[in-house]
């Protein structure tokens, strides 16, 4: 079982789980999913504080800042080529150009650990699939929480398929350099949010 099989059989047994959870009120039409988002909430905390919160503050303490830094932007860069396509889709061809040439500049001249694109004047854009499939006039759909990766639209969540796609570290043949792609972002990610603990 390849590791994306073992990560989908997770999350399914999340939701299936969450599926199982009786509800004793009646739903919220607001929220038609709030059983399965109530049921995969509970499993994401137990999550992260089994395993996630520890192994944050267990990164933030040995690893120093610029080390970590350096790992985030390096995950950060590997994930940029998605902000470029998503900048075409959405027909802002000018950000696409900058943010091609933000990325060229931080390959080369950053190695993609270094950010010297931002020193130069070409800040980083946060764009995505989903924000994608907005501009297109699709609707946000409801609230969705996903196992592990925590709240989304319905929108959003079918954006992250072909945003997976579109990173560089999904094409990487050695599943441990993937993971630790995963692992390293998760944890860049996590760290970031211990002081609001």
């Amino acid at each position: 079982m390849n590791s994306h099989t073992r990560l989908a059989a997770l999350a399914a047994a999340a939701l299936l789980g969450a599926c199982a959870t009786p509800s004793q009120r009646q739903p919220d039409p607001r929220d038609p999913l709030e059983g399965l988002n109530r049921g995969v909430y509970r499993f994401n905390t137990a999550v992260d504080r089994a395993v996630l919160r520890p192994a944050a503050r267990g990164y933030r303490r040995i690893t120093p800042a610029p080390v970590r830094r350096g790992l985030g932007n390096f995950v950060d860069h590997l994930q940029y080529p998605r902000v470029i396509v998503a900048d075409v889709l959405q027909g802002k061809f000018r950000d696409g150009g900058r943010d091609l040439v933000r990325f060229v500049s931080n390959t080369v001249f950053g190695l993609g650990f270094f950010d010297p694109a931002a020193r130069a004047g070409l800040e980083a854009h946060k764009e995505d699939f989903g924000q994608t499939l907005g501009r297109w006039g699709i609707g946000p759909g409801p609230y969705l929480m996903l196992p592990l990766l925590g709240p989304a639209t319905l929108r959003d969540a079918v954006g992250r398929v072909p945003d997976q796609y579109l990173s560089v570290s999904h094409y990487f043949d050695d599943p441990y350099a993937r993971w630790s792609v995963v692992a390293v972002d998760g944890l860049d990610a996590r760290v970031q949010l211990l002081d609001t603990d």
